[in-house]
């Protein structure tokens, strides 16, 4: 392997991490640990139907504890949702948010807690640093494993008219502590294990080479390669394998850890526009974009000798002799994972048209995460991506060949 450079870093842990069966039953406790007496629960009625919020509320109420709940989230949360949540946590006066759920419940939860916290609107804390005023601890138990949000300082709100995600961040916004309990994930539909799989293994790719990679961010990349790679297969195949959902779930948290010190790159740029413009679920859409980002970014020699380190790491390869090699194993390997999903294959296969990519690209080269992708991308870039994947109903060979 090649000589890897160690890029600048500053690294500070702001989320502590409980993993296991049944800690989910710990929450209040931890709740009265960081000081907290009026609770905000915020999850979605999905979470309620499951019984998942009154397990969480059994353990609040055996703490002592004064629990308002609001179950109105929505996936993709909208400034909207969020500005109905806060109006139930200014009423209830609580001193402590808990998220329980999927990204969208902790996104909720943390927008939620920008407002409280420091007034305004969610677009005044679009971008990183913007709160001025300490928030409320918050403790984040999800229900699904992909998103990483539970370790992670952002918020992404879309705007109530144009649906155009913003990127709320702010290290004050981080969870206190992060409750991962695989048994909450055995309730998950099979359609959202598979995209939020997808999901958790695009962050461990993507994070372990952005421009802003480090030796904390990678080795967090890693990990979550490992975990998320060796326990996803079986959670599709096997759906009540508990290990593999633990696998999964801790692999997802590892993953926001590396996005919260290394940020994202150009596949989740060219997935933004298809889930803003047509509905395409999240998962989905990374899932579709990212080989063709692989693939951009393999030319690189340095970004090659990465891509092989998870291959090598996952145990998709064993001869570490060929970077080539390592990146096609890693190519093939998400490709027999979104067709054992049931996933799709093309573009067109979710309604986008072969007129609309030119606008798509355009958008995508316009997102904050395009900025962080290793190799320089533009619109024109995004543009050979999207046609990439239009039309790809046959499975194409991912032989990457060294340039002439």
């Amino acid at each position: 392997m090649g000589h890897l450079t160690a890029l600048p870093l500053d690294f500070a842990p702001r989320t502590r991490i409980v993993f296991g069966e049944g800690t989910v039953d710990q929450v209040g406790a931890l709740v009265r640990q960081y000081g907290g007496t009026r609770v905000l629960l915020v999850t979605d009625a999905g979470i309620v139907r499951a019984g998942h919020a009154a397990r969480a509320e059994r353990s609040l109420d055996a703490a002592g504890l004064c629990i308002q709940r609001f179950d109105r989230v929505t996936e993709n949360p909208t400034t909207r949702v969020v500005d109905d949540c806060l109006a139930v946590a200014r009423e209830a006066r609580i001193d402590f948010l808990v998220g329980l759920g999927g990204g969208s419940s902790m996104d909720t939860a943390k927008g939620c807690n920008f407002l409280l916290s420091n007034g305004g609107r969610m677009e005044d804390y679009w971008g990183v640093g913007r709160a001025t005023q300490p928030m409320l601890p918050l403790i984040a138990v999800p229900t699904t494993a992909g998103t990483g949000s539970e370790c992670q300082s952002f918020a992404l709100i879309s705007q109530g008219e144009s649906h155009v995600k913003m990127a709320c961040g702010d290290p004050k916004a981080a969870a206190k502590v992060a409750i991962l309990d695989p048994e909450l994930t055995l309730t998950q539909p099979p359609a959202v294990a598979a995209t939020t799989g997808m999901d958790a293994l695009s962050h461990a790719i993507e994070t372990a080479v952005t421009k802003k990679r480090n030796p904390f961010s990678q080795m967090f990349s890693r990990e979550a390669f490992r975990f998320s790679a060796r326990g996803l297969r079986r959670v599709l195949t096997e759906p009540d394998d508990l290990a593999a959902r633990g696998d999964v779930l801790l692999g997802a948290a590892l993953a926001g850890l590396a996005i919260e010190n290394s940020m994202l790159g150009a596949a989740h740029a060219a997935a933004n526009p298809l889930t803003a413009r047509y509905g395409v679920i999240h998962g989905q859409a990374v899932g579709l974009m990212l080989p063709s980002v692989i693939r951009f970014n393999a030319q690189d020699a340095e970004l090659r000798t990465l891509y092989q380190q998870l291959a090598i790491q996952a145990g998709l390869i064993h001869d570490g002799r060929n970077a080539w090699a390592a990146t096609t194993a890693l190519l093939e390997y998400l490709d027999g994972i979104r067709d054992l999903a049931g996933l799709p294959r093309s573009l067109a296969a979710v309604g986008v048209p072969a007129a609309e990519l030119q606008p798509l690209a355009e958008d995508a080269a316009r997102q904050w995460t395009a900025s962080f992708n290793p190799r320089p991308v533009a619109a024109a870039d995004f543009l050979e991506f999207y046609r990439s994947v239009l039309h790809n109903g046959e499975k194409a060979p991912h032989n990457i060949e060294a340039p002439r």
